[in-house]
């Protein structure tokens, strides 16, 4: 059977505005002025630069307050959509125009004038290939030797096989080559600069360097390391499993050799590049990245001074072309009816006007929720900001710099992803700051970054003959006075990027 009846419901929705702010929240410093040129791009009412004075403007201004209560009688007498028009032009000519322009002026004259440094490149491919223009190659070598080389990846592995390499040079060049023509051109395209350069693995990358050391070692008559060389390319040709896994005792009964022996071929093979494009100044053919801090906080003899860095956001304004339109449009409205397509034309300025005035405004409120996110965090983490020992640092999670500034807990989180701030030990992640909480023996609450200094420093002094197991190094952490789980230990452990007992062991 249906029924009628009443219900009330409460629903929270985001407007455009909201969601334009949340996003520009996300965006660190170092791309909103990339986003900024979009958005100038998009909406031709948004201008940048500094705002023209207009005398005129003012003394018309004037004008047309005095004539306010005339202008209202004959919009009685217009439609509803053209007295709803013709008030949002009233609001707007009477608004204070600077109220919508972005003043990006938040550092001062005397501040040292950083600019963005340009990186000329010269990529590594490119200095692989002006080596195999030295080889007296003729022109199908030459193609197979560049297609060879464009498939070295960034780190100087050749990923792909010869049968791949066959099949590519049929399909992009219209050359056939044989697996023999391809292999023997790999071989000597592997003895280009640097070492290791088109080795197909880690283990022939390795063999690759060593055995250009032994034959410079030999060319330059210099034989005292030969033997530890020879001993460091059997291990790694005969023995890479048990060598990658540090069965040492197990290799020294294999090859039948000392202690002292095997100590000198790991270290002949720990100088090795395991990425030996890395080494090249080029490095690859991305362009380098540079970290931009979004804050910038300053020790003034104890206390700290907070800043943001809006460098990069240009000033913002309204186009003065755009406000010359809806005037004009006032003007000429004065007791006449306009048209269709005038009205249309000011709708559509209308709407860039708001557009544009949207844009400038959640811009401001981004940098206003920044630094009063980033206000409260300096004044959680002044101890820290002050003398830069991690130990200090406290526990502080979303929650509490929500409950602070009375923001959502998701905007703090907005805020805090992908952010950095330059203090004088260095520029960080404001994620950095973030920390669970633990509590000691003495119910005394820690950050669990303190926690992870600990463990690294207590890591870092371990006798690397005989690493501690994650057992052993929880029962020191209770010693100190944490109170800690083994798998917790784990998970700190991997966190650091510190391997197994296993593999920190050294001979």
């Amino acid at each position: 059977m249906l029924r009628q009846g009443l219900s009330q419901k409460l629903s929270a929705k985001l407007s455009p505005q909201q969601i334009q702010l949340m996003k520009l929240l996300q965006i660190p410093t170092a791309t909103l002025d990339q986003r900024i040129k979009e958005e100038l791009e998009a909406n031709p009412a948004l201008d940048e630069g500094e705002e023209e004075t207009d005398e005129s403007f003012e003394a018309k201004r004037s004008d047309d307050e005095n004539g306010a209560e005339d202008t209202e009688k004959k919009e009685a007498e217009e439609s509803s959509e053209d007295f709803e028009l013709d008030e949002y032009i009233n609001e707007y000519i009477e608004d204070d125009p600077s109220s919508y322009k972005l003043k990006a002026n938040h550092y001062s004259a005397d501040d040292e004038d950083k600019t963005m440094p340009v990186v000329v490149t010269y990529t590594f491919h490119e200095y692989l290939e002006e080596q195999l223009g030295l080889l007296d190659l003729d022109p199908k070598m030459e193609t197979i030797g560049k297609q060879i080389i464009g498939s070295i990846n960034e780190d100087g592995y050749l990923t792909r096989d010869t049968l791949s390499l066959i099949d590519d040079l049929v399909f992009s060049h219209n050359v056939t080559a044989t697996a023999d023509e391809i292999n023997d051109l790999i071989k000597r395209i592997q003895k280009f600069d640097p070492p290791g350069v088109g080795a197909k693995n880690l283990q022939e990358c390795l063999e690759l360097q060593l055995q250009y050391k032994l034959d410079n070692r030999k060319e330059l008559k210099l034989e005292d390391d030969v033997p530890s060389i020879k001993l460091a390319i059997k291990v790694i040709q005969d023995y890479f499993n048990e060598f990658s896994k540090k069965h040492y005792q197990k290799l020294q009964r294999q090859l039948g050799i000392t202690e002292d022996q095997l100590k000198e071929a790991n270290n002949e093979i720990l100088k090795l590049n395991p990425k030996p494009a890395s080494g090249h100044s080029g490095g690859s053919s991305s362009s380098s990245q540079y970290i931009i801090p979004d804050f910038i906080i300053v020790n003034r003899e104890g206390e700290l001074d907070l800043s943001l860095n809006n460098r990069n956001a240009p000033d913002l304004r309204i186009n003065d072309t755009y406000k010359d339109m809806l005037k004009s449009y006032k003007d000429k409205s004065k007791g006449k009816r306009v048209d269709k397509r005038q009205k249309e034309a000011v709708m559509f300025i209308k709407q860039k006007i708001d557009s544009a005035k949207w844009f400038i405004d959640a811009i401001v409120q981004r940098q206003q929720t920044m630094y009063m996110t980033m206000y409260s965090i300096m004044r959680y983490q002044k101890d820290y900001l002050l003398t830069g020992d991690q130990k200090k640092l406290k526990p502080m999670i979303l929650k509490d710099i929500a409950d602070v500034t009375g923001l959502d807990i998701s905007t703090v989180s907005r805020v805090a992803n992908s952010k950095f701030v330059q203090t004088e030990f260095g520029t960080k992640r404001l994620k950095d700051f973030f920390s669970e909480s633990l509590q000691t023996k003495d119910g005394e609450e820690v950050s669990t970054l303190e926690v992870k200094k600990i463990l690294t420093d207590i890591i870092e002094a371990e006798n690397k003959k005989k690493p501690y197991s994650d057992e052993k190094l929880k029962n020191i952490l209770r010693e100190k006075g944490y109170n800690i789980a083994r798998r917790t230990v784990a998970k700190y452990r991997e966190q650091l990027n510190v391997p197994v007992a296993r593999l920190r062991k050294e001979i």
